[in-house]
């Protein structure tokens, strides 16, 4: 039993990062943007986890197939709404300038 959580711990220490997407660089990868790029998405997707809860990712990962949400999720009048508004429009700004998108 020891072993086999050892060899399995070992196994997934050996897998590149870049192997496990998170909800924004799956996202952006499934895009039809033609500036989607496995690198870029995995850099927007470092972004997304110093910036926003894995929740806040998820939904911000909706974006990329219905733009309209965004914009819904902008011009709402909740206050749920305008608080994450604010953390995806960090989130957006350090990733234009960290990733050069």
């Amino acid at each position: 039993m020891t072993k086999t959580l050892i060899a399995a711990t070992l196994l997934a220490l050996a897998l590149p990062m870049s192997a496990i997407a998170g909800p924004i660089e799956s996202a952006c990868v499934k895009s039809d943007r033609k500036a989607a790029s496995r690198s870029l998405c995995g850099c927007i997707q470092q972004v997304a986890d110093m910036t926003l809860s894995g929740g806040e990712q998820r939904r911000a990962a909706q974006f990329f197939r219905d733009p309209d949400q965004a914009q819904k999720v902008r011009m709402s009048k909740s206050d749920r709404d305008n608080a994450f508004w604010a953390r995806y429009k960090n989130f957006s700004e350090t990733a234009s300038a960290y990733c050069g998108g």
